[in-house]
């Protein structure tokens, strides 16, 4: 067990390192699904939060027909397109953008919005970088 734990340490390690190792893997694949330094709507990201770093990735689930309250989120965070479809919404101003299976979003900071299901629902998978004590979104 403590060789499998390893190796998965090692890749994980080489992914986090540019890919390089991974990419030499025989059988590895690696695809980057985003790659940015601003969110969805193009306004740029400035700075990571102080303080000492906290990951966390929620799967969340949302229902079809249904309106996610308006909120910001103080972090820089992605949202990965599990299943089912997301309208995301600028409040500011009314932009939009269509999210299905297999999307990347890069979320806003300190920008309200929210996520809009029509008939289908949606699973996310949502990455958060941010640090101890801060939330992850705020209403």
């Amino acid at each position: 067990m403590k060789r499998i734990v390893g190796g998965l340490a090692a890749l994980v390690l080489a992914l986090a390192g540019g890919m390089g190792m991974a990419a030499e893997s025989p059988g590895v694949q690696v695809e980057k699904l985003m790659e940015s330094g601003a969110s969805w709507d193009g306004r740029p990201y400035v700075a990571y939060p102080s303080g000492a770093p906290m990951l966390t990735v929620l799967r969340i689930t949302i229902p079809a027909h249904s309106a996610l309250p308006w909120h910001t989120h103080p972090i820089p965070n992605a949202a990965y397109v599990l299943s089912g479809e997301l309208t995301v919404e600028k409040k500011e101003t009314g932009e939009t953008r269509l999210l299905k299976q297999g999307d990347v979003l890069p979320e806003m900071v300190g920008e309200y919005h929210r996520g809009v299901t029509g008939d289908q629902g949606v699973v996310l998978i949502v990455f958060y970088a941010g640090s101890r004590g801060l939330p992850l979104s705020q209403q």
